[in-house]
């Protein structure tokens, strides 16, 4: 991950804390703020190893009951002051109960509000916390395996907005010693599970963009979708169209578009 010891850097949705704790005492950014989504007693109680003290105790700020999605949960938070904003993982929180998911999934596919929870971080972070006159970057990290590998984060989620995709690098966990990656609502760790960050700014000549690798899956021969290719010919790539990865995807795109058209007669 690239991170310069100049920048203020934003971390939301931090579960244990234990990334944030990483990122400063390990890379140093002039200034951190850390983000999340419990309220504190609730992530003392989940995690019994977290690093909330730590931050504290080294005077960075940390803001819990944070919810990207809810501007009235942002609290004390400094609007448009961070040169870089990061999303580890990203997730949308367990279902409580099988009644909650048949609720909140009534109208929308759980792959759906993922995506929305993404897309929403984008626009709030460029409209809300990046600083007009910095570096104006957000990062995204997340894995290249199901679910995640499903939501078309490359090119799905600035849609019709003014933000950029820039690109991608690997994101390398030895970089933060201590850093945990955690199960979505439980005291568990998952594996090194391969990560990779992916970058946005409303600059499309960002002078970053230069260290960061193209989106690869893209044009003729390949599917963007599936992030699959290149096909050897027009007969392969057919094939490919007829497979059920292929069909699911489609079907996902058709909801995410939905989503869009809503969100644009609301505008």
């Amino acid at each position: 991950m690239i991170i310069n010891k100049e920048w203020r850097v934003l971390t939301v949705g931090d579960g244990d804390l234990s990334f944030s704790a990483s990122l400063l005492t390990h890379h140093q950014p002039s200034n951190l703020t850390a983000t999340v989504f419990d309220a504190s007693d609730t992530l003392l109680a989940k995690y019994a190893v977290n690093d909330y003290d730590t931050l504290l105790q080294q005077k960075c700020p940390v803001l819990c009951d944070f919810d990207v999605m809810d501007p009235s949960s942002w609290g004390a938070l400094k609007k448009q002051h961070f040169d870089v904003v990061i999303f580890q993982f990203p997730l949308i929180p367990a279902f409580k109960s099988h009644q909650e998911f048949q609720e909140k999934c009534k109208d929308v596919h759980i792959n759906t509000l993922n995506r929305q929870l993404l897309r929403t971080f984008l626009i709030h972070s460029f409209k809300h916390f990046l600083d007009p006159i910095g570096a104006r970057l957000c990062y995204i990290t997340s894995k290249d395996v199901k679910p995640y590998k499903e939501w078309n984060i490359e090119n799905a989620l600035h849609r019709n907005t003014d933000i950029k995709y820039l690109g991608w690098h690997h994101f390398d966990i030895d970089a933060f010693p201590g850093y945990k990656v955690r199960n979505v609502d439980r005291d568990k760790h998952v594996k090194d599970t391969k990560g990779i960050t992916y970058v946005w700014s409303d600059n499309k000549q960002h002078p970053l963009k230069q260290e960061l690798s193209a989106a690869i899956y893209q044009g003729e021969a390949y599917c963007e979708l599936c992030a699959t290719g290149p096909y050897n010919n027009t007969e392969d790539k057919l094939r490919h169209n007829q497979t059920r990865k292929h069909l699911n995807m489609l079907n996902y795109e058709d909801l995410w578009q939905l989503l869009l058209d809503r969100e644009n007669e609301a505008t």
